[in-house]
């Protein structure tokens, strides 16, 4: 039980650390993933285009068919984890 507490711990540490981290599984850990097989891959966007679509979907005016499921995940991050993604994938 004391693994999978620490486990845990150090997952979430990561995840706080960079936030691109909660994006990997759908979008791929370099942005080069169609996540769910519908979305723009998001590597070939610039920085200002991915800023640009995060503030979208938190503030709804943004997104297709993934609008409702990407306003969940981007509603916590701030405009500082949203500018560290932009850097971390855009061009």
């Amino acid at each position: 039980m004391k693994r999978v507490i620490f486990l845990t711990t150090i997952l979430a540490s990561v995840a706080f650390a960079n936030p691109y981290a909660k994006c990997v599984a759908c979008h791929g850990a370099n942005g080069e993933k169609v996540a769910l097989g519908k979305s723009k891959v998001i590597k070939d966007m610039t920085k200002a285009e991915i800023i640009e679509s995060l503030h979208g979907y938190k503030n709804g005016t943004y997104g297709g068919a993934l609008k409702g499921m990407m306003k969940g995940q981007v509603n916590n991050l701030s405009d500082e984890d949203i500018k560290a993604i932009a850097n971390q994938i855009g061009k």
